[in-house]
């Protein structure tokens, strides 16, 4: 096998990855929907950050978190890109701590915390790629 094959990804982990991107895309809605910029300190720096007002802050924060993902997969993942192992290592961490986050600050709650709802999602969906990319590559 030469080093080019070892960094290629194979189309099941592909679509693990798209389906990351689409649960984080659901997850962005929920934290929004539920305004978890009103209840979570760090979502109202990064919401700041983009505007005065959070809610708009926060939605323009959540569209380039989408879109940087998207563009991820599609110039990145899809194509298979000599980085799309990289990048796919990254989003899959992100997001294993990201769902991880959710619940964790649900149950301190004993409560619905924004986002808790998407997260087994993201966590699920998170591992199983870290899975897939530590897997030694198939025949």
């Amino acid at each position: 096998m030469t080093s080019a094959e070892a960094r290629t990804m194979d189309a099941r982990t592909r679509a693990t990855f798209l389906a990351l991107m689409v649960a984080q895309a659901a997850h962005s809605v929920e934290e929004y929907h539920f305004r978890l910029y009103e209840v979570f300190a760090p979502a109202r720096l990064v919401s700041r950050l983009f505007s005065d007002d959070l809610r708009t802050g926060f939605a323009i924060g959540n569209v380039l978190l989408v879109l940087f993902g998207a563009w991820c997969y599609a110039a990145r993942v899809r194509p298979n890109h000599r980085s799309a192992r990289a990048f796919a290592w990254f989003w899959s961490l992100l997001e294993v701590g990201n769902g991880t986050g959710h619940i964790f600050f649900a149950l301190i709650r004993q409560s619905y915390f924004p986002g808790v709802a998407t997260a087994p999602f993201l966590l699920g969906i998170g591992s199983y790629l870290c899975a897939r990319l530590s897997a030694p590559p198939e025949p």
